[in-house]
C-alpha cells in the first residue's frame, strides 16, 4: 500500500494532506524518512511527527438523516451535525456527500475516504434515488424537461430517471434518480419547471436503501454491503 493511502486510511488526514506531510519529512517509514510513493507492507513501522501510526479498520455506517442537521463534521454557527446523531468514541468518521438542513434521508457515515471519493465522484455516476413531494397536481409530461436534462442556472443537468408515485389535488410525490449531486440541484430542477419541493429525502444509493430505519437512526453496514458499494 502506498504511504499516503495508508495515512488517510488510518485516518491521519486527506491523501493530499498527508502528502504533504510526507514533502515536510515528517513521515517515516522504519526510521528513515518516508517519500512520495513509498510502499508500506504489514510488517513496516511508520510514525508522523514521531507518533506512531496503526491502520485500523474501517467502520461504516447508514444513517436516516432528519431535517435540521448539517452534513458536517462540524459547524462555525453551533448548528446540529450528523455527527450528534452517530455514538460517541466513533473515530474519525464523516459524511459522504451531503444532504442540504432541509433534506432528509440515506446517508453513508465512513473512516474510509477511498470509498467517499468512489461514491461522490461524478465520474463514477452513482445512482442516487429521491423521494420528492410538491404542492399541486404534476403529470408525467411535466417531468420530461427533467428526464431529458435541463438548465438551472447556466448549467444543464444531466438525463435521469423520474417518475409519479402519488398524486392528488394537493401535493405530488416522484421518485427521482440522479447520477450527480450539485448544491441543491433537485429543488432547482423542480424549481424550472415551476413546482416548489416541500420534501426531499433520499431513499436510495444504488440498491441501498434505509430499510426501516426511523429518523435519527442509524445501523452498520455489513461487509456485503460495503462490498457492494465499492463496486459500484
Amino acid at each position: 500500500m502506498r504511504i499516503n493511502k495508508f495515512l488517510a486510511s488510518a485516518g491521519v488526514a486527506s491523501r493530499r494532506e498527508c502528502d504533504k506531510l510526507i514533502a515536510e519529512g515528517k513521515v517515516s517509514i522504519n526510521g528513515k524518512g518516508a517519500t512520495l510513493g513509498a510502499e508500506v507492507g504489514l510488517d513496516d513501522e511508520v510514525f508522523v511527527n514521531g507518533n506512531k501510526v496503526v491502520l485500523k479498520k474501517n467502520e461504516y455506517y447508514i444513517l436516516n438523516k432528519p431535517k435540521g442537521y448539517i452534513c458536517s463534521v462540524s459547524d462555525e454557527k453551533g448548528r446540529k451535525t450528523v455527527m450528534d446523531l452517530m455514538p460517541a468514541g466513533v473515530g474519525r468518521i464523516y459524511p459522504v456527500g451531503r444532504l442540504d438542513y432541509d433534506s432528509e434521508g440515506l446517508l453513508i457515515m465512513t473512516t474510509d475516504g477511498e470509498l467517499a471519493q468512489k461514491l461522490t465522484h461524478p465520474s463514477h455516476e452513482v445512482p442516487k434515488t429521491y423521494l420528492v413531494k410538491i404542492e399541486g397536481t404534476l403529470t408525467e409530461n411535466d417531468l420530461n424537461p427533467i428526464r431529458s436534462g435541463i438548465e438551472i442556472g447556466g448549467y444543464v443537468t444531466k438525463k435521469c430517471k423520474a417518475h409519479i408515485v402519488e398524486t392528488n389535488k394537493l401535493y405530488t410525490k416522484v421518485h427521482i434518480t440522479i447520477t450527480e449531486g450539485k448544491n441543491r440541484e433537485i429543488r432547482k430542477m423542480f424549481s424550472a419547471i415551476g413546482k416548489e419541493v416541500t420534501l426531499l429525502k433520499r431513499i436510495k444509493i444504488g440498491e441501498i436503501t434505509l430499510r426501516g430505519l426511523d429518523r435519527g437512526a442509524y445501523r452498520k453496514l455489513s461487509p456485503q454491503e460495503v462490498a457492494y458499494l465499492g463496486s459500484l
